[in-house]
């Protein structure tokens, strides 16, 4: 009789536990806010392991140790900010890198590698993986890949094992942003990522009401370099910001199990509109990367994009009638939002790139929240009728 290979404790159990202990002086179950800027040293310079929060804060420890266990990473590096993470990442990199990024990306991450990185030397080129060869796309002298998979709007899925085979051949680093789909449904270092990152303002708080950013790996020489510049740079959450985003993690597999089944029915319902011509769920059997989601991730949640017939004004109508929709930016909350990228989160990416990248004006993004799916169909479908008029 063969002997089962012992398993670790599932990711619905780590979102819990992982990486957390009771607070060893009181027995407190959930960790602490340790609200303090500076800690008392017994002698100069011989302290307990803490000496400033800049540097060091258990609360934000303890937020760093529950993602990295999710993404079965090593370590974890929190920031005030998702863009403050892409920016410490870059800021690791000599400074005439060349970065590869995927055509399809979120408009700040556009607008900090065009408009800050460009200008100090280095350079950038955007391709649709889905469209070339890989070893076409991704040139030798590339110090980093960074891909968003499934993208920000279109949703567009990339093939992380692919990238990644390429990326190690050529001496490149690979940094994933898996904020969309998280740790739940798919887990981009054990694809060969070299780095992960979230947005913790969206699906791992969940609530809509931190602002937060996270960095994962399980190289040491990547995690010495991000918490160098997490310390120098100082760009760190406060501790009730990690605090709250550590709570909201507690819930997350139950979360995203919920805002992929409303998913569902919302895409089922946009693929019978004949005023939506395209659906983007990558989940969807008729989505073009279903083949690679369907290999690389276990699920998708609440993220969906729709294109609306007619034109911009239009579009803009819809997004102001719903009632339970909430027209806003940001995603991954309980409640759901809708959002134009064309003027409200791709903004910052010239119209004339938007459109040649397939992202039209009357493209619409849906974050999908937990309410009732009945109810999130019924306030869709009167906004379609409003939008006519």
């Amino acid at each position: 009789m063969s002997e089962e290979t012992p398993r670790g404790p599932h990711i619905d159990t780590l979102c819990i536990h992982g990486g957390q202990h009771h607070e060893p002086v009181t027995g407190a179950v959930m960790p602490p806010v340790f609200q303090t800027s500076t800690y008392a040293q017994e002698w100069p310079a011989k302290h307990t392991g803490y000496e400033y929060a800049r540097t060091h804060n258990p609360t934000r420890e303890a937020l760093e140790r529950c993602v990295a266990t999710l993404e079965g990473g090593t370590h974890g590096v929190a920031f005030g900010s998702g863009l403050a993470a892409t920016n410490a990442l870059l800021q690791t990199l000599p400074g005439r890198a060349h970065v590869v990024c995927g055509d399809d990306v979120y408009g700040g991450t556009f607008r900090l590698f065009t408009k800050v990185f460009e200008k100090h030397g280095m350079t950038f080129s955007f391709v649709d993986f889905t469209a070339m060869a890989i070893e076409e796309a991704i040139p030798e002298r590339t110090a980093l890949v960074w891909l968003e998979t499934p993208t920000n709007p279109l949703l567009k899925v990339f093939d992380i094992a692919a990238v990644a085979a390429r990326c190690k051949a050529i001496g490149a680093k690979l940094a994933v942003d898996n904020t969309f789909a998280t740790p739940i449904f798919q887990r981009p270092l054990a694809l060969g990522a070299d780095v992960v990152l979230h947005s913790t303002t969206k699906y791992m708080n969940g609530h809509s009401d931190v602002i937060g950013g996270i960095a994962l790996t399980a190289d040491e020489a990547i995690h010495t370099a991000l918490r160098f510049t997490q310390n120098a740079a100082g760009a760190v959450p406060g501790p009730w910001d990690a605090w709250l985003t550590l709570r909201g993690v507690k819930t997350l597999a139950l979360r995203m199990a919920r805002h992929q089944e409303n998913a569902k029915q919302v895409v089922a319902w946009l693929a019978a509109q004949a005023d939506v011509s395209r659906v983007y769920y990558p989940m969807h059997a008729a989505d073009p990367g279903y083949a690679i989601a369907s290999r690389q991730m276990s699920g998708f949640g609440g993220m969906i994009s729709f294109d609306l017939e007619g034109s911009l004004q239009r579009a803009e109508t819809f997004c102001a009638s719903t009632k339970v929709f909430t027209c806003a930016e940001s995603l991954g909350g309980v409640e759901s939002l809708l959002e134009l990228p064309a003027t409200m989160t791709h903004a910052s990416v010239p119209a004339e790139q938007r459109r040649a990248r397939g992202l039209a004006d009357g493209l619409i993004r849906l974050s999908v929240g937990i309410e009732d799916p009945g109810d999130l169909i019924a306030d869709l479908d009167q906004a379609m009728t409003a939008s006519k008029a």
